[in-house]
């Protein structure tokens, strides 16, 4: 428990210090498309057996919201998730996904069609709405099912 513990501590703190690091054959969890070509959109997310990582932050959510459908992931509910890591789109640097802000509605999008571009902080994301038409600016918590279900056209 203490060696997972120390390991999850170590690596979120090695990612938050610059990008998310992938390797070339690392493929999106839910497109399975390689997520380095693709690094304004790369996210991640921990458990205890395992990393995986996303081509954008929909498909993270999607993951986080639903972690049963990926059982070999090693979760079964979001409280199993240890740790969700999102790429700021402006720096590229690693963020805690749970403190970023994402835009909905903007004209940018991601391999996956309409997405979710997450920023370090509230500013530079109202700042990109600006900019790129972005509908609203969104806390991790004000990100829903719902809402994610939306933008992949399920409702």
């Amino acid at each position: 428990m203490i060696k997972t513990l120390v390991l999850v501590l170590a690596t979120s703190l090695w990612l938050v210090a610059g990008n998310i690091e992938v390797k070339k054959t690392d493929r999106c969890l839910i497109r399975q498309v390689k997520v380095y070509k693709y690094p304004t959109w790369i996210a991640s997310a921990s458990t205890r057996s395992r990393t995986v990582y996303f081509s954008s932050p929909k498909s993270m959510f999607e993951y986080y919201f639903q972690p049963i459908r990926w059982t070999s992931v090693g979760a079964i509910n979001s409280k199993d998730i240890l740790s969700l890591m999102v790429t700021d789109y402006n720096t590229l640097d690693a963020v805690d996904a749970k403190k970023a802000f994402y835009v909905y509605g903007s004209n940018r999008t991601s391999v996956g069609g309409d997405d979710l571009p997450a920023f370090a902080t509230k500013k530079d994301a109202e700042t990109f709405a600006q900019k790129y038409n972005g509908k609203r600016v969104l806390a991790f918590d004000k990100v829903s099912l719902a809402l994610i279900n939306l933008i992949n056209g399920r409702i």
